[in-house]
């Protein structure tokens, strides 16, 4: 299940969801001398990626096609698939609470837009979510794309759609069914030797890139039809590249 909330209301959010998570694993702690409090707890879920957004050239606030020099942490390396070469910057509206963020309405086809940690390979096994910053027009959402180590790619089956304000929302990554894609074209696959079956399961452990997807074209300016994503926070699992 997804779980939306606007930015303004994000800390408050944050504060309450930690409280009632401390209280709710601290009523869970088994009790000494009956069993498993032995027992290897599973490591939890943490912060391993977070892209935020900037202007390539300080000061510059027009639009123009985002690049690398748009991810505001150097260690996270942009990847662009199908027309994602047409998404463009958009400034924001600090009043309104929209951040510096990618806008998709002058892509001419599908597109994918990931992010790699340079130096890590990430595991969204167990407990892992992803959380993003989204805002979407028309039929358009947004929705969750990985790769992994072995160059496959998949898309996710939840979508932030329907979004008129720029909100924050929340998934867990083992909640999500994927759809092998077509990393040229951006388009969803079938399972080969699956007759009427398009859902697979992925190695979640061994992931390279993370990011997102929007199926639809844009439809230009306007409140026909785009996506904007002001931020991508992974939790998760790192494993140092060299390990598999």
């Amino acid at each position: 299940m997804v779980r939306c909330f606007s930015i303004r209301s994000t800390a408050a959010l944050v504060a309450i969801a930690g409280i009632g998570g401390y209280a709710l694993l601290a009523a869970q702690e088994p009790a000494a001398g009956r069993g498993g409090a032995n027992a290897p707890r599973p490591t939890p879920a943490v912060l391993v990626m977070k892209a935020e957004f900037k202007p390539a050239v300080a000061g510059k606030t027009e639009q123009l096609p985002f690049v690398q020099a748009n991810v505001a942490d150097p260690n996270l390396e942009l990847k662009q698939y199908g027309a994602a070469k047409d998404v463009l910057t958009n400034a924001g509206n600090p009043a309104q609470f929209i951040p510096f963020s990618a806008w998709t309405g002058m892509t001419a086809g599908p597109f994918a837009l990931t992010l790699r940690d340079r130096t890590s390979l990430l595991d969204l096994t167990g407990g892992a979510k992803i959380r993003w910053a989204t805002k979407t027009s028309g039929f358009h959402g947004v929705r969750p794309v990985i790769r992994l180590a072995d160059g496959s790619m998949f898309v996710g089956d939840v979508s932030s759609e329907n979004v008129a304000m720029m909100a924050v929302s929340e998934f867990p990554v083992g909640t999500v069914r994927w759809v092998k894609l077509d990393p040229m074209r951006v388009v969803t696959l079938g399972s080969p030797g699956a007759f009427n079956q398009i859902w697979v399961t992925p190695d979640l452990s061994k992931v390279d890139e993370v990011g997102f997807a929007d199926l639809i074209p844009g439809s230009g300016h306007g409140t026909g039809g785009w996506v904007h994503v002001g931020s991508v926070e992974v939790y998760g699992k790192s494993v140092p590249r060299g390990r598999n």
